[in-house]
């Protein structure tokens, strides 16, 4: 598995099933993607979610509407709570050329990792399938140890421009970034008060 940042805007993933684990893949991809959500029955959390649903019991129909549904996908998500149905559809986009996630029965190949971020940042984290709940936990260790990431980033960001007028020199304009980056105090600052933090950075970091 390599890991890939992919642009899902305006893509069909069809997500087979209704329960929780399939509200969560929904969620995941319904602020992007066109998502259409098969199953014979839907948790309230996925009747609130902005999805088209298809009421079909897929246990009982041929693999050719199986084959219609997930026609022209990008991506299908096996999240029945039935490992022989997933591994069914699995099967049938593997045919087709389909890119496959399978919540639960034989490894598609995609995975969806656990994911945090914010304006100026992504991360994902991956146990490649073996355990989720660790994935979780280093999700929120990340987001309780770096509060401030996401200013950082933006911060690094506008001081590299910045830098380049002051510092001519590639290999000491990334020492002093990463200097910044080691600053606790700047860290701190960010929490509270960015914009102080970036008149701080400039009285300490910059010189004429």
């Amino acid at each position: 598995m390599i890991p890939l940042f992919v642009d899902c805007s305006g893509k069909r993933i069809v997500i087979f099933g209704g329960g929780e684990v399939a509200s969560r893949k929904a969620s995941y991809f319904s602020s992007e993607a066109e998502i259409l959500v098969v199953s014979r029955s839907f948790s309230h959390k996925m009747s609130l979610l902005p999805v088209e649903r298809r009421m079909i019991d897929t246990a009982g129909v041929p693999d050719e509407v199986i084959n219609g549904i997930i026609e022209g996908a990008f991506l299908v998500i096996g999240a029945f709570s039935d490992p022989e149905q997933n591994d069914r559809i699995r099967d049938l986009c593997t045919i087709r050329g389909i890119l496959f996630n399978n919540a639960d029965g034989k490894a598609g190949d995609v995975i969806i990792p656990s994911v945090t971020g914010g304006k100026h940042y992504t991360l994902a984290i991956s146990t490649k399938g073996s355990s989720p709940a660790v994935a979780r936990f280093i999700r929120e260790h990340l987001e309780m140890q770096f509060p401030a990431l996401d200013e950082m980033v933006a911060l690094q960001r506008e001081f590299r421009a910045q830098l380049k007028q002051y510092e001519h020199s590639p290999a000491k304009r990334n020492a002093i970034l990463w200097e910044v980056l080691h600053d606790p105090v700047l860290w701190e600052m960010l929490k509270k008060d960015p914009a102080t933090a970036r008149e701080q950075l400039k009285s300490r970091y910059l010189h004429d």
